[in-house]
């Protein structure tokens, strides 16, 4: 089953696209994401992993060269993050519809400007509609999991959609963590050799990204949907399997404390960790607070998240991203949005915390709390503004 070393998130991320037995990595240095393809590098040059590693000109030509790779039957794999996915966009919404199951794992960075390297989720709300399934992760071992699974998810023939792994920068990618790695025998029966359901061949000629017509395209769009729609069971199967060969659950929501509260914190990525140990001050405090964690974020998991909030009257949602010009943070205006056809929804107080990479501290979750319950916060509100 493995033993426990103490490591870089980023080198247990490389350890465990290495058990996948990828045959292509395709990579651009970029803060903070560069230390798992230099390590993925090393792989390669000292023998242990059998792939062309291809040091590419830019992030658009990284994820290009693996759809082109996906597309001939290799399993792939790339990362970046900020800036680097903002200049491969262009590929990032073309992968879906093309239904290559691509793994690229995003550690999460502030979007440019001000120039900023340090985390929060501004990158991967730019492209929250591209179609890809998005898992967020909170810790190192979560983030050597999600690797294993991703492929698991993207490559059932059932599914065949790209996963991107969204992990804060720095926050994850650059800690030192207990990180419990698997059995190359363990992983190979979890996760079989790739078998691609369409190939580019000269043998064997498809047409893949073909010029779709205005009487096309819609119905292209309506079926990509559908597509995304229809991963839920299987990304669900790809959790029940991983938990018998690893012990380690997962779950599109995940709960603590919450099933007599009266206010939950919600939040997505590292921060759960921190919002936990606010909630058992509160708890010890007597208060009835709980907190949900959005592992999955696309597709949304609507049904589980009605389950997981339960009889709450206050719902507090962390944003890591400005909606400029909206109602608020896209975490908080997703799960408005789900609530508006609810009977007795729930208040939602939203705050956007933690760009840039400030940090947000367990005093925070509980400074949040209190404005939140004297109503001194609702709606939305940027917190720890100065001046």
């Amino acid at each position: 089953m493995g033993k426990y070393l103490g490591m870089e998130v980023s080198f247990a991320a490389a350890e465990a696209v290495k058990l996948c037995n990828v045959d292509v990595v395709a990579a651009y240095p970029i803060t903070p994401q560069t230390h798992i393809v230099e390590r993925l590098s090393q792989f390669v040059a000292d023998g242990e992993l059998d792939a062309e590693f291809v040091p590419v000109e830019s992030e658009h030509s990284a994820l290009s060269l693996c759809v082109g790779s996906q597309a001939a039957g290799a399993r792939s794999f790339t990362c970046t993050s900020s800036q680097g996915l903002a200049l491969m966009s262009e590929i990032v919404y073309i992968v879906p519809a093309l239904r290559l199951p691509i793994v690229m794992i995003l550690a999460n960075r502030s979007l440019s400007g001000p120039l900023s390297i340090w985390n929060d989720h501004s990158d991967v709300m730019s492209v929250r509609d591209c179609g890809w399934i998005q898992l967020f992760v909170e810790n190192g071992q979560e983030v050597f999991d999600h690797v294993i699974i991703a492929y698991k998810i993207a490559e059932n023939h059932n599914v065949l959609l790209p996963v991107m792994i969204n992990m804060d920068g720095f926050i994850l990618s650059h800690m030192f963590e207990p990180i419990k790695l698997m059995e190359q025998e363990d992983v190979d029966a979890y996760l079989p050799p790739y078998q691609p359901k369409f190939v580019l061949h000269p043998d064997k000629p498809v047409t893949m990204g073909a010029y779709a017509m205005p009487a096309l395209f819609t119905e292209a769009k309506k079926a990509q949907e559908e597509a995304l729609l229809a991963s839920y069971p299987h990304i669900l199967q790809a959790w029940k399997s991983w938990e018998k060969v690893s012990g380690r659950s997962y779950h599109p929501v995940e709960t603590f404390c919450s099933e007599d509260a009266e206010t939950l914190f919600i939040t997505m990525g590292s921060l759960g960790e921190t919002a936990g140990e606010a909630v058992r001050v509160l708890r010890g405090q007597g208060k009835k607070v709980g907190l949900l964690k959005l592992r999955l974020w696309r597709p949304f998991p609507f049904h589980d998240f009605y389950k997981a909030i339960g009889n709450a009257q206050r719902l507090i949602v962390l944003d890591r991203a400005v909606s400029y010009g909206g109602p608020g943070g896209p975490v908080a205006g997703e799960i408005r949005s789900a609530l508006y056809n609810m009977e007795n929804r729930p208040q939602v107080i939203n705050f956007v915390a933690g760009l840039g990479g400030r940090e947000v501290s367990v005093e925070s979750f509980l400074e949040m709390f209190i404005s939140s319950i004297e109503g001194k916060a609702s709606g939305y509100q940027l917190f720890g503004v100065r001046g």
